[in-house]
This record gives structure tokens, sequence and C-alpha cells, in this order.
């Protein structure tokens, strides 16, 4: 799958022909390696498009400045994302496996993508709503589908049922980035298989002895 989905810009602006989509990709493909590679602060727009091969003219057809193009940049890594995972654990047998399964793909794809966490991370100072907003479109993700394994039975009910999931959904969400972080970005001294098999079973089986 591509990094980054075929349309990230939003409203009148997004491209209706093939030719203007490929232009914004290759503006979103340019502004993940400037943000990424310098910071919200030191990046700018003629970095841009000097790395997407476009006149300085032509990012202004797409956006009007270059926070909307870095609202636009963590919106569609945001999409990428997930659509990678969800398309890495479509088919796991259970909910446990695709946990797995969806943990190991997350680390793999931060390998590929480190500069995915600074750009997430500047978010916060720079566009709070949408960095506010990356993550609540995992969790209510992650809360139907926890909903749907406890209704066929895969998990739990745990400790206070359907009310319980969004906690759930935010707890396995904070292990998923910090692992990813770790294994990730800092050292890849582990294969992301082995690091999703340690936490699966703490999610599994606790810390409890048996």
């Amino acid at each position: 799958m591509s990094y980054l989905s075929q349309a990230a810009a939003s409203g009148e602006k997004e491209p209706r022909t093939e030719r203007g989509r490929k232009t914004l990709r290759r503006l979103l493909e340019a502004a993940a390696a400037e943000f990424g590679e310098r910071g919200y602060h030191e990046a700018a727009i003629n970095g841009i498009t000097v790395r997407a091969g476009v006149a300085l003219g032509t990012f202004y057809t797409y956006f009007e400045s270059k926070e909307e193009v870095f609202r636009a940049l963590v919106r569609d890594m945001s999409r990428a994302t997930r659509a990678h995972v969800a398309e890495a654990v479509k088919g796991a047998p259970d909910r446990l496996a695709a946990e797995r399964t969806g943990l190991a793909a997350f680390i793999a794809f931060t390998r590929r993508h480190p500069e995915l966490y600074r750009i997430i991370e500047e978010a916060q100072f720079v566009a709070e709503d949408v960095y506010r907003e990356h993550y609540l479109s995992f969790v209510e993700a992650y809360r139907r589908n926890l909903a749907a394994a406890r209704g066929r039975g895969q998990i739990a009910d745990g400790a206070r049922g359907e009310e319980g999931d969004e906690t759930r959904a935010w707890a396995l969400i904070g292990m998923s980035v910090f692992l990813g972080m770790r294994y990730g970005l800092w050292r890849e001294d582990m294969a992301p298989e082995d690091v999703a098999d340690v936490a699966i079973d703490l999610v599994s089986e606790g810390l409890r002895t048996r």
C-alpha cells in the first residue's frame, strides 16, 4: 500500500483529475520529508516545492499555507497508518491474533516511516485538534472492534464490560505507541513479530501468577 492516500486536501481543493492527484501526492510526500527532517518551524514551503519538483504557485493551488499542508499531512498519515494495520489484520482468526498481527504491522510501518512520530507529536503544538483527532479516530475504531470481539465471545467482558471498552482501547493504543517508538524508531534489536509475542502474552495472560 502507498504511504499516502490518493487525496488529502479538503473541500474544493481536492483534485478531480489524475494529474492533479499525482501532483498532490508529490506535494504530500515532499511535505512528509520536509517536516520529518526539519520539524514544523524550520520547514519551508519552498523546501516542499523543491522536493516535489513543482513551482511555488502549484503549492498554492492545493494549500493556502504551511499549516494547512501540515494539517492535511497529519490526517493523511493517520489514515494511512490505520489502513495499513487494518489490511494486515483482516484475515486474523480472532481478536488476540489480530492484536498480535496489528502490533507487528505497526512496528514494521514505523520502521519504514520514522518521520511519522516526529510529525504526529509536533501536531499537538501546531494543530492540537488534528492531533486529538488522530488518536480519537484510532480509539473509536478500536472500541468498536473490542465490542464486536466481546460479542463473539473472543475476549473477556473485563471489569466494566461495555463501559470499559474505551479504556481498554486507550491502553492498547498506548502500548502500541511506545513499543513502536522503542522497537521501530530507537532500536531495531527485536523483530516486530517477537515484540508482538511478548506484548500480547501480557495482554492475554496478564502479570498475575497462575
